[in-house]
C-alpha cells in the first residue's frame, strides 16, 4: 500500500462514535471549508486554495433550466463553456491558466506518475496503447448552499453512525464533515445535496470490445428527502430519496418502471423497491434492487449498488479510512457534457475519447471496503477515491473474489453552479477483464436535467406505477 497521510482507520465492528468536539467543528468555514476539506492549497502549489462559490457570478448561479435549454438550442457552446467562461473572468485568481494542459500522461510515462494514479488507471495504460490522461491546473469549483453549510456544522457535533448503516441525529447537511471512519465518508457521498428534486434524462451505452454500442434511454424522477431545502418534513431524516425510473428505449424493455424508497437507516430493513412490468401489467415488490444484482439495461456491467458510483447498504463490507492522498481524478468535465458532441465522438474502442476528458490533481479521501466473512458480493474489495471538496466519489478500483482487479469506475465530476452541486456526468465502468465498458449519466444528445421541478410525495406511491408507464 502506498504511503498515505493516515488520519484514521476504522472497521465497522467499532462501537457507535459520537460527533466531533466543538473545537474541531469550529474549524469548519475557517481552516476547513464548510463541509470539511482543507481550505488551503498544498505546499507544492499544485493544488490551490478552495475557491468554490467565489468563482461564479450571481447570474450563473441563478440560471434556470429554461435558460439553459434556450442556450442548448441557440448557442450550445455557451453550455460547454459555462464554467470555463467563469474561470476566464477570474483569471487573476490563478497562477496558471486552467484552460491550458500542463501534462499528458501516456503509456510511455505513466509509471513516473504512478503515485498519483489509481491501480485501475495504471491498468488502463497497460491495456491500451492509445490511452492517455490530459492533466490541467486544478480549480476547486465545488460549493453548496449556505443552508447546507449551516446544517453541516450542526451535524458535526451531533451526528452518529451505528454500525455501518444507521445515521442518527443528522439533518439536511453532510452528516460527517470531519470523518473518523470509512463508512462516514461514504455516507457523506450518499447524502450530499444534489438539488431538492430533479428530472434526469439519462442515456446509457454498453460498449463492446470492438467499439460498437447502442444507446438506451431512461427518465428518472428524484425527490431528495434528506438534503431537501424545500421540504424538511418529519421523515426527512429517515428517508434519503424517492427514485422513479422509466425505460424509454430500447423497445423490448420500454415502459418498465422502477420505484425506490431509499432510507437513511439501512439497518432497519433497507430500501423498499417496486417494479412495474408492462408485459404482465402489474406492480410487484423488487427485493433484488440492491447489492450486486445487475442494474436494468447494463447487461451485467453495472451492479445496482454502482448506480451513482455507490449507493445502498454498506453492511456486507468493512470500511477502512486510509487517509487522504493527492490523486489525478476527472474534474471540471464541462466539455465531456457538451451538446456539440455526439455519442459517436465520445464512445470508442476500449475506452472513451480521452481528448474530451479533463483530469486535475485533487486531495481525495481513500476508503477501502473489504467483504466481510460470511457475506456475498461479486466484488471482494473496492477502493474508493472521494473528492474532499464535494464528498463525490470520483474513482473506484473493484476486485473480484480471486483478488484480481476487475473493474474501474470513473465519475467525471462537474460543478453545476445553478443547483449548486458537484456530481459525476458521465459515469463509466470499465471491465478490465473483457474489454467492454458501460457509460451512463450521459445527456449530450438528450434534454438537460431539470432541477427546477417540484414533486409531491404521492407521486412516488407504488400503486401509481402503471399510470407512469408510457408517459415519457
Amino acid at each position: 500500500m502506498r504511503r498515505l497521510t493516515a488520519l484514521t482507520a476504522a472497521a465497522v465492528s467499532l462501537p457507535v462514535l459520537a460527533g466531533v468536539s466543538a473545537d474541531e467543528a469550529a474549524k469548519l468555514g475557517n481552516e476547513l471549508t464548510p463541509i470539511g476539506a482543507v481550505s488551503a492549497g498544498n505546499e507544492a502549489g499544485t493544488i490551490p486554495a478552495w475557491i468554490g462559490q467565489e468563482l461564479f457570478s450571481q447570474e450563473v448561479q441563478d440560471l434556470s433550466r429554461d435558460e439553459l435549454e434556450q442556450w442548448r438550442k441557440k448557442d450550445p457552446k455557451k453550455i460547454e463553456d459555462l464554467v470555463f467562461d467563469e474561470i476566464e473572468r477570474n483569471a487573476d485568481k490563478f497562477d496558471k491558466n486552467p484552460l491550458e494542459s500542463t501534462l499528458t500522461i501516456t503509456k510511455a510515462n505513466y509509471k513516473q506518475h504512478a503515485s498519483k494514479l489509481t491501480v485501475g488507471h495504471q491498468k488502463m495504460f497497460e491495456l491500451y496503447d492509445d490511452y492517455k490522461m490530459i492533466v490541467y491546473p486544478t480549480v476547486r469549483t465545488a460549493f453548496f448552499p449556505e443552508e447546507i453549510y449551516e446544517a453541516t456544522k450542526a451535524n458535526a457535533t451531533s451526528a452518529t453512525l451505528e454500525g455501518t448503516d444507521s445515521v442518527k441525529n443528522a439533518k439536511l447537511g453532510f452528516p460527517f464533515p470531519i470523518p473518523k471512519q470509512g463508512a462516514e465518508v461514504i455516507w457523506n457521498h450518499k447524502t450530499k445535496f444534489r438539488g431538492s428534486a430533479v428530472k434526469r434524462y439519462n442515456n446509457q451505452a454498453i460498449v463492446a470490445q470492438d467499439g460498437d454500442f447502442k444507446i438506451s434511454k431512461l427518465v428518472e424522477d428524484v425527490k431528495f428527502k434528506y438534503a431537501n431545502l424545500n421540504d424538511q418534513s418529519d421523515d426527512s431524516n429517515k428517508l434519503i430519496a424517492y427514485y422513479l425510473q422509466e425505460v424509454v428505449s430500447p423497445p423490448r424493455v420500454a415502459g418498465q418502471v422502477t420505484l425506490v424508497h431509499e432510507t437513511a437507516d439501512q439497518s432497519s430493513g433497507g430500501r423498499n423497491a417496486w417494479l412495474y412490468d408492462p408485459g404482465i401489467g402489474r406492480t410487484r415488490r423488487a427485493p433484488n434492487v440492491g447489492y450486486d444484482n445487475p442494474s436494468l439495461g447494463s447487461d451485467g456491467e453495472q451492479f445496482n449498488d454502482q448506480i451513482d458510483v455507490f449507493n445502498g447498504a454498506l453492511d456486507r463490507y468493512t470500511w477502512k479510512l486510509l487517509g487522504k492522498k493527492e490523486m489525478y481524478i476527472p474534474y471540471n468535465s464541462g466539455q465531456m457534457n457538451s451538446p456539440l458532441l455526439k455519442y459517436d465522438d465520445i464512445l470508442g474502442k476500449g475506452h472513451i475519447n480521452q481528448d474530451y476528458a479533463r483530469y486535475e490533481l485533487h486531495r481525495v479521501w481513500v476508503v477501502e471496503a473489504t467483504l466481510r466473512d460470511g457475506q456475498r458480493h461479486q466484488f471482494k474489495k473496492r477502493t474508493f477515491y472521494v473528492d474532499e471538496d464535494s464528498f463525490s466519489i470520483a474513482v473506484v478500483d473493484c476486485y473480484d473474489n480471486r483478488d484480481q482487479l476487475w473493474k474501474l469506475q470513473e465519475a467525471h465530476l462537474t460543478t453545476f453552479p445553478f443547483v449548486p452541486t458537484t456530481s459525476g456526468s458521465p459515469e463509466l465502468i470499465y471491465d478490465l477483464q473483457t474489454g467492454r465498458y458501460f457509460a451512463t449519466a450521459m445527456t449530450n444528445e438528450d434534454q438537460i436535467s431539470d432541477f427546477d421541478v417540484s414533486y409531491e410525495d404521492r407521486m412516488f406511491l407504488p400503486q401509481g406505477l402503471a399510470r407512469v408507464a408510457g408517459r415519457r
